[in-house]
């Protein structure tokens, strides 16, 4: 997966392939919502996890059963195929 940021052409049609995620100030963006806190920090090891195996690492933040999340890469200043790859994970770990 490239770290190279995605085209003006490119990040729209990623963003439809990706259910509940927007960009909010060039990074892209959700909040996910879970059953409780321990299902909420279970997710998050999980991801975690996946994480590693990109080598690409999400901010993000908890507040007992919510967690907000930030995607961009660093190194490029923007949003790349990285990016969408980790979303698509998060998406799929969270069921949706």
């Amino acid at each position: 997966m490239s770290r190279i940021p995605l085209t003006a052409e490119e990040l729209p049609v990623a963003l439809a392939s990706l259910p509940g995620w927007d960009v909010q100030g060039g990074k892209l963006h959700k909040s996910f919502k879970f059953k409780d806190f321990v299902t909420a920090m279970g997710w998050m090891v999980s991801v975690a996890l996946e994480a590693e195996k990109l080598d690409h690492h999400p901010d993000w933040c908890n507040s007992w059963n919510k967690v907000r999340v930030d995607l961009w890469t660093h190194s490029a200043g923007a949003i790349t195929e990285l990016d969408v790859a980790l979303a698509r994970k998060m998406n799929a770990l969270a069921g949706e």
